[in-house]
């Protein structure tokens, strides 16, 4: 019976998106659905953290944010000038940091403890960052000097973004690994704060360092996956065109909708070899050990269990598995956008995803994805619907009632117009109501763990 209910609740979700495209457009069913895929994945990628293992983690944005930097370096045409104005030079200053970070880790052991241990790590870790910044600034001005309406970084090496989403996939693990040995010991709420607080610094780099990917500026007209085509190439073909003519269509309509079809696609089958791979791993050894560390650390460490190594690799892979997604991301929408990155759309929303669809279960993180995914973006365009038509009944109310009442005709036209200018809150109102729902008669999600 719970095996019917599942596909019940997925042929729901699968139904509003086909009532989108026949109720307002197929191009804006297959955009939301995309970007719904994508949310999953990134739901998948939480839910490994969380649902296996009981990792709580608001840094979810940081890993987004690098899997879309990983598509701007791999992926984005490459600036030799600003390269040569000083690329070497910041490698080098990052090598340095590197370096001394790894140095300053080697003299911490080495020390005995104690104030003189202290004294002179932070001597020395002055010292290493003037260094730094010596070595660094000139070389960083110099880049951003360079044509800086149009470049201004160091460039990109111009490969195909195809290759970027491994890529990204490796940084946001590389990343995670550094986070892990930081705060992975803290206690759950103090590792939500560190999380937090790293992801937003990973951002607020971004967002700074031009010379990295232009920052603010944006870094646009990133190259599309491979075998992914542009719409100007497909609508200048005489083939395609005189093929989707002669079907009736608009050659302009069926070019974005095939490209669209063909992401989807694409994000389709990483979704399902994820899922593949992840429900094997959960009916493992390894995937029984892993929940017996979550459900008590004290038992599984007694039976000689390395429960903090555990809890890294869990964090390493969550986190690998998010910004997978952040460079597919990146790559389907063609260009870098810092401020885009903001906790609320790839931390608290990705959350909610997991919460609804249900913890510990793969095929609920992705019909939270989904469904969650659908109607944040849905709302947009569903939500000032629904205020015009309320606030039209509104009006016709205070106006049929205007010769009874002036008193409530002002009152009425008032909450109408109070409505109107916060139609936009729409959607932050129904996730909320949604969530609500859901936690108080699916206290598990939708589909709950076994």
């Amino acid at each position: 019976m719970a095996q019917y209910r599942n596909l019940l609740l997925f042929a729901g979700v699968a139904l509003l998106f086909i009532l989108t495209g026949m109720l307002q457009s197929w191009n804006l069913s297959l955009n939301i659905l995309n970007l719904a895929l994508l949310s999953a994945i990134m739901a998948i990628g939480v839910n490994i953290q969380w649902g296996y293992a009981g990792l709580f983690s608001t840094g979810i944005v940081g890993s987004v944010a690098l899997g879309g930097l990983a598509v701007a370096l791999v992926s984005s045409n490459p600036v030799p000038q600003g390269w040569a104005a000083g690329g070497p030079r910041i490698f080098g200053a990052l090598l340095f940091a590197a370096a001394a970070i790894g140095l300053a880790v080697w003299l911490y052991r080495l020390l005995k403890p104690g104030t003189n241990r202290a004294l002179a790590l932070a001597i020395y870790l002055v010292v290493v960052f003037f260094i730094y910044r010596l070595v660094l600034d000139p070389a960083v001005l110099a880049v951003e000097a360079n044509n800086p309406a149009q470049a201004g970084n160091i460039g990109g090496l111009g490969f195909n973004s195809l290759l970027a989403w491994p890529v990204g996939a490796l940084m946001a693990a590389a990343a995670a690994w550094i986070i892990g040995k930081i705060a992975l010991g803290l206690r759950e709420d103090y590792l939500a704060i560190a999380t937090l607080g790293i992801a937003e610094i990973i951002v607020t780099v971004m967002r700074n360092e031009d010379w990295l990917a232009r920052g603010v500026k944006n870094l646009i007209d990133l190259p599309r996956p491979w075998p992914v085509p542009y719409e100007v190439d497909m609508q200048a073909n005489p083939a395609f065109v005189e093929r989707v003519t002669s079907a009736g269509l608009d050659p302009v309509t069926a070019s974005t909708i095939y490209v669209k079809l063909l992401y989807a696609g694409m994000f389709g089958l990483v979704l399902v070899l994820l899922v593949w791979g992840c429900e094997r791993a959960l009916n493992s050894p390894w995937g029984r050990m892993v929940r017996a560390i979550r459900d008590n650390e004290i038992s599984s460490a007694a039976m000689g269990k390395d429960v903090k190594f555990r809890h890294l690799q869990i964090f390493i892979i969550g986190s690998a598995v998010v910004g997978l997604a952040g460079a597919m991301l990146t790559s389907m929408e063609g260009q870098l956008t810092p401020p885009s990155y903001l906790p609320l759309r790839f931390t608290f929303l990705i959350w909610v995803m997991v919460i609804v669809g249900g913890s510990g279960n793969n095929w609920g993180s992705i019909l939270g994805g989904l469904l969650i995914g659908w109607l944040y973006l849905a709302v947009e365009f569903l939500g000032p619907q629904v205020i015009e038509n309320l606030n039209d009944g509104l009006l016709y109310l205070a106006d049929d009632q205007s010769r009874r009442s002036e008193r409530f005709f002002a009152f009425l036209a008032s909450f109408s117009g109070h409505i109107a200018e916060n139609a936009q809150h729409m959607r932050l109102l129904t996730l909320g109501v949604v969530l609500l729902l859901v936690m108080r008669y699916a206290p598990k999600g939708l589909i709950p763990e076994k």
